[in-house]
């Protein structure tokens, strides 16, 4: 079975130059009635039309899935029905919900059953920005087949934008039959950066361009729904402000200077001015030189730009205590490939590096592989820990706690940042203050998704 291979001359040659008016998954507003989320086998035209649709797996017949749209504080109800033939649920990212609706099977619930099964999810969404559900029953392979779905909290009052667009960045690992690659657990990707795709699609499409104006202000909602991809995004023929990451708002905007790394897990915001003249097609591009998203302008919507945007409202996230009298922890990653670690504990017992391999499991966290028997923290309520994150493995990982964000406390990276996902680049250390505020056990794993399952996940208590 042979890995698709697209040169860019094949792709441009294959691609259409039509707006894509389906580019914004559509939205779907929730309420406090019962609507459904159905996860069930389905095909989409992933490639150019020449080549088949792909089967893939998705919420209501769609990758993405609907994108639901809730104001902040409102509850969102859904009845998730599996129609997989492997059990499944949903994980609400980035959202600071009620330990119960988290979705972590084998965590805060049982994994629903295939064929079938069915799970209500009722909660609350205190803070509004840009976040996105997916499944938690393995994970490296249903969202590596398309499941995914943005959920956008918005703010009580709306902020100064002509236009609001949602895109979910993707690849997928297909065949030369456009069909998606089954090589999900394959060792090496265990062991090294994890499924790296060959096709990348935005909103589930291979060619993005939608129409705007010029001088017309857009709220980009970026989401990084690859397995293990780092996107290096940059503008092209628009001035921006970066103005929230993670879904948490930047206590001043700052203005989009040449690229920002995305992460698997991570979001960004971005306000966006269409300053190009009419007739030109503007991007935003990754680094290996095709767009993201393209913009053709088609006319005017305003004489000048609008002014550099305020900050938007800032979410009621608490903010950590005296840091001098928190208690410290470090979380340290080990192995990998080439990274000569010796052995760590594996069900509670010491295995070598030899026994671990044979079983895939290639990292660990804190000496012990999959979740430990023991929490690594346990915090009493409205606790501030301290957390070093220390990365001695070979390649970066996407960190991911459930149930809070971080405050990253090095300057010169992150200021004054507020995350969920934190990128930690190979041999580097960083600095975490967790308010421990949502009761409950909560997941902390490499969000590099083949990593988690192949050993890279722990998890911490809050009582």
């Amino acid at each position: 079975m042979q890995e698709l291979n697209f040169t860019r001359r094949q792709f441009l040659n294959a691609t259409t130059s039509a707006a894509v008016a389906a580019a914004i998954p559509k939205p779907v507003f929730a309420s406090t009635s019962i609507s459904t989320l159905t996860a069930k086998p389905g095909v989409a035209q992933l490639v150019p039309p020449d080549y088949p649709e792909t089967h893939i797996w998705s919420y209501e017949g769609t990758v993405p899935g609907p994108t639901i749209i809730v104001q902040q504080n409102a509850r969102v109800t859904r009845k998730f029905v599996n129609q997989l033939p492997q059990e499944s649920s949903i994980h609400w990212h980035g959202i600071r919900i009620e330990n119960s609706m988290d979705g972590a099977a084998d965590v805060t619930q049982p994994p629903v059953p295939a064929n079938g099964g069915e799970f209500m999810y009722d909660f609350t969404v205190p803070d509004a920005g840009t976040y996105f559900y997916h499944p938690h029953v393995q994970t490296w392979e249903q969202m590596g087949r398309g499941l995914y779905g943005a959920l956008i909290v918005r703010e009580p009052t709306p902020p100064l934008v002509d236009a609001d667009d949602v895109l979910l960045i993707d690849d997928w690992r297909l065949t030369n039959e456009a069909q998606i690659h089954e090589s999900f657990g394959a060792p090496h990707d265990a062991s090294h950066d994890g499924r790296i795709g060959n096709w990348i699609t935005t909103n589930g499409l291979f060619d993005v361009e939608l129409k705007a104006k010029r001088n017309e202000r857009r709220r980009l909602r970026l989401i990084n729904a690859a397995n293990a991809r780092i996107f290096e995004l940059g503008l092209e023929g628009m001035d921006g402000w970066i103005v929230a990451i993670d879904g948490q708002p930047l206590p001043v905007p700052q203005k989009f200077k040449g690229t920002i790394t995305l992460a698997p897990g991570q979001r960004v915001d971005i306000f966006t001015d269409m300053t190009a003249e009419a007739g030109h097609v503007v991007s935003f591009e990754r680094d290996a030189g095709y767009a993201i998203a393209s913009y053709k302008i088609e006319d005017s919507h305003r004489d000048n730009p609008l002014p550099p945007p305020e900050p938007l409202p800032a979410n009621p996230v608490a903010s950590p205590a005296n840091l001098v009298n928190a208690r410290k922890v470090e979380l340290v990653m080990e192995g990998g490939a080439m990274s000569g670690m010796s052995g760590a504990l594996m069900d509670g017992e010491y295995s070598d590096a030899r026994t671990l391999a044979r079983n895939g499991k290639f990292w660990s966290m804190n000496g012990s592989v999959d979740k430990p028997q023991e929490p690594f923290i346990t915090a009493s309520l409205g606790e501030t820990v301290q957390i070093g994150l220390v990365n001695n493995t070979r390649f970066p990982h996407s960190m991911h706690l459930h149930g809070h964000h971080v405050w990253v406390l090095d300057e010169n990276l992150y200021p004054g940042m507020l995350r969920d996902t934190v990128l930690v680049d190979a041999g580097e250390r960083l600095e975490l203050a967790l308010v421990c505020d949502n009761p409950g056990d909560w997941l902390f794993h490499c969000h590099m998704l083949e990593h988690s399952p192949s050993g890279m996940l722990t998890w911490f208590r809050v009582v």
